[in-house]
């Protein structure tokens, strides 16, 4: 299967009950699904989304 990534940092005031709500906004309305989180010292987040590539657009990540 072939997919798409996007990456997105997430900072450290951001805290874990944001971050679900955020990605699952994502999940629910442009199909992407949590592919890896990495959680740093400083308390940023490094979070890679991923997708199914279709020939059909889809919409993209909103901030």
């Amino acid at each position: 299967m072939d997919y798409e990534y996007a990456p997105l940092r997430l900072p450290p005031n951001v805290d874990r009950l944001t971050a679900a709500a955020q990605l699952a906004i994502q999940a629910e309305f442009s199909g992407w699904e949590l592919a890896r989180v990495r959680l740093f010292r400083d308390g940023t987040r490094q979070v890679m989304l991923r997708r199914r590539r279709v020939n059909q657009p889809q919409p993209g990540l909103s901030y």
